[in-house]
């Protein structure tokens, strides 16, 4: 392979909703770019793309494939990104290296949901896209439907170089209104004839031009003023003018695709050559890359993915890890098509790349020149919308599914993998139940492990509404030094101005603090502790010990032992011995009499409260709204977004247990969601005498 300096690069990103023809696209595009000499099939599963066993099995891309094409002196570097909201991981770490993406849409349904996703998320990271409108030779692909959903999605910013002729089973080729030529396909191989506009098709051609003219017009002002003299303006003025425009966000081309029968992918590729930005990267900067995906790869082990973010990088070259200083040489560097590695000497700024075996080859990393102090920003990703609580069948397999997971966690960043002290179980989280299935596929195959999946417990917490008091003491005597301790204390809610006159005994009491410790708890909320003891009932020596036995029962609630939060602890009387007290028995009175106490003080539960945001095709809105409400959610703003409703809830976390696979059954997969954590608020009265009575027996059956 020859060497490319940055300017003949062009780095794009395939994004689109499952079932586009990504895949097939990226086969036709390496074909055209002479990287392979036959093209795949998702079906007979023989792409380059989809190449693991996972997604052979599933018939669509799970993850996303770094590849590439040689087309006309340029390298075209490709990212197929998964178009699975499940799976959308790849395509946030392909946002962060590629400077323009080709949207592909289906021509049988148009803008999707998860297409517009992608473009929010491109218009969020100032991603230039091209559309590509492929399966146009399916036998309901519809120009006039496609065209509808892409103006409700973008508006004007939409502009056609391109429209179909014979859309549908007989498509066999477009009018191209840059080149004012008609392409006509002789083949499913790509067997393109150039001829002249039929006389039929001559009108509609002359007004889109007129108009994609107008467009690149605008964005230059010796353009516009060279339109206005002449009405007109050349290939090469028209290719300047709307790259000037796609850089900016504010155009969208559209071209007309059938990557099935390679039909339109070598006029995708010449315009993607001519006008998508290059990369903005310094050859004579020191040199940097950044690694944005690793994975495991049978006989090659682990591998880690690049972009050579400035300067040259070459093979037995020795970086460091800015960060912690570890050195890491590249004995071989690699371009990459899939599955196959050609090894390079050289690569330039903006080029793409991997390694095998780095030391520091994780996702995120930062390579660079010793010295250099050139780092970059890590990866940031979705938060996780599906979460179970895992665990091995064997309990001796333990530690080897945490290893696994553990590399797995590695591999695929949006994989979550925590221990919760809180709730003593291993929670994995991901984009939805689709991914999680793929990681236990993998600990069942991979790693040969079996391995349950179940409903996690919900982080409950626990306080109190209204004033109790209590009193415990702690009298052990056998044989030699005895404990003793006892402990008068009061709570409340804490929240307001402080207050310390309370009624104790039936008596109006103003208590003096002597001394307070205010302790933020690692779980939400506070704890406040007010010293008032007089006239030395408790000494000072003991008042920590008095408060270690408070922190150990907030740890564990009275309720139903999850951690407690916002309580004020006055303690305000006592008894010692001078002999028999000792700090444990202080702890033991203390965790003793707040326990007591709390449970007369109108004790309540909270529950965890996520804000969900839904995006659905307008017909699934009322299933959609029913499900939520019966999931005890309190529907928010309502609105529409370019032909999709949004809904808006506030949804205790309790019910949104595989929320993500009903969604999906609802809205036959067309509908896509957010969640994000918002407060803690008191569960239902009759959810709390349930949790109350499980609780209850639990404890039972552990005695």
């Amino acid at each position: 392979m020859k060497e490319y300096s940055n300017k003949d690069i062009r780095n794009v990103v395939l994004l689109g909703a499952t079932k586009s023809g990504k895949t097939t696209l990226s086969e036709a595009m390496l074909y055209e770019g002479k990287v392979i000499d036959r093209r795949g099939s998702v079906e007979d599963k023989n792409t380059v793309s989809d190449n693991s066993e996972l997604e052979k099995l599933n018939q669509r891309s799970l993850y996303a494939t770094p590849l590439y094409a040689e087309f006309m002196d340029k390298k075209i570097n490709i990212i197929d990104a998964p178009g699975s909201d499940d799976f959308i991981g790849g395509a946030y770490s392909a946002f962060r290296v590629c400077e323009s993406g080709i949207l592909v849409l289906n021509a049988q349904q148009g803008v999707e949901v998860g297409t517009e996703s992608f473009i929010r998320r491109a218009e969020e990271q100032h991603l230039p896209l091209v559309i590509a409108v492929n399966q146009l030779d399916a036998e309901k692909a519809d120009w006039d439907n496609v065209q509808a959903s892409i103006k409700e999605a973008l508006g004007n910013k939409v502009t056609y170089v391109q429209f179909p002729v014979n859309a549908g089973p007989s498509f066999d080729g477009f009018v191209d209104v840059l080149m004012m030529k008609y392409y006509h396909f002789k083949d499913a191989n790509g067997t393109r004839e150039d001829l002249e506009i039929p006389a039929n098709l001559a009108d509609q051609a002359e007004e889109m031009r007129n108009a994609l003219i107008e467009k690149a017009a605008e964005y230059d002002d010796s353009l516009m003023e060279k339109f206005f003299e002449e009405g007109t303006l050349s290939e090469d003025e028209i290719r300047r003018g709307l790259s000037l425009g796609i850089a900016a966000g504010d155009v969208y081309p559209v071209f007309c695709v059938s990557a099935r029968k390679d039909i339109g992918v070598k006029r995708l590729l010449e315009f993607t050559k001519n006008v998508a930005p290059a990369p903005e990267c310094k050859e004579d900067a020191p040199a940097s890359l950044f690694i944005y995906k690793n994975a495991v790869e049978q006989h090659l082990g682990e591998v880690s993915y690049f972009k050579v973010m400035s300067g040259v990088i070459t093979a037995g070259m020795d970086l460091e890890d800015p960060t912690t200083g570890n050195k890491e040489r590249l004995s071989a560097i690699y371009a990459v098509a899939g599955t196959k590695k050609e090894s390079v000497n050289t690569l330039k700024a903006g080029d793409f790349g991997c390694a095998v075996k780095l030391k520091n080859g994780k996702s995120s990393t930062t390579l660079s020149a010793a010295g250099s102090g050139i780092v970059y920003d890590r990866l940031s990703f979705p938060a996780p919308k599906y979460r179970c609580a895992i665990k091995a069948k064997v309990q001796q397999d333990e530690q080897k599914l945490g290893d696994a997971l553990k590399k797995i966690a590695g591999e695929d960043p949006t994989v979550i993998v925590e221990y919760s002290k809180e709730l003593r179980q291993t929670i994995l989280s991901g984009n939805g139940e689709q991914h999680i299935n793929v990681v236990k596929w993998i600990i069942n195959n991979d790693y040969k492990l079996e391995v349950e999946l179940f409903a996690p417990k919900v982080p409950y917490r626990e306080t109190i509404t209204k004033v109790a008091c209590a009193q415990y003491r702690h009298k052990k005597q056998s044989g030699g030094a005895g404990q003793f301790g006892e402990v008068h204390l009061l709570v409340c809610p804490a929240e307001g101005e402080l207050n310390t006159k309370f009624k104790i005994d039936g008596k109006d009491t103003q208590l003096n603090v002597k001394s307070q410790d205010i302790t933020e708890m690692e779980w939400g909320g506070k704890l406040e502790f007010y010293n008032c003891v007089v006239g030395g009932a408790i000494d000072l020596s003991f008042m920590p010990a008095t408060l270690k036995g408070i922190k150990e029962k907030m740890n564990e609630g009275p309720l139903t032992g999850s951690y407690a939060r916002d309580i004020r602890v006055f303690v305000y009387d006592g008894k010692m011995h001078p002999v028999d007290s000792k700090e444990i028995a202080f702890i033991i009175a203390g965790r003793n009499a707040f326990k007591e106490a709390f449970r007369n003080a109108g004790p309540k539960i909270l529950e965890p409260i996520y804000n969900v945001e839904v995006m659905t095709p307008a017909e699934y809105q009322g299933a959609v709204m029913s499900d939520l409400q019966n999931r005890r959610g309190i529907l928010g703003d309502m609105g529409a977004d370019k032909g999709f409703a949004i809904l808006k809830a506030r949804v205790p976390l309790a019910e949104l247990y595989r929320y993500s696979t009903t969604l999906s059954s609802l809205s036959a997969g067309s509908a896509t969601f957010t969640m994000e954590f918002a407060d803690y608020q008191p569960v239902p009265g009759d959810v709390q005498t349930k949790l109350l009575a499980e609780y209850a027996a639990q404890e039972q059956d552990e005695d």
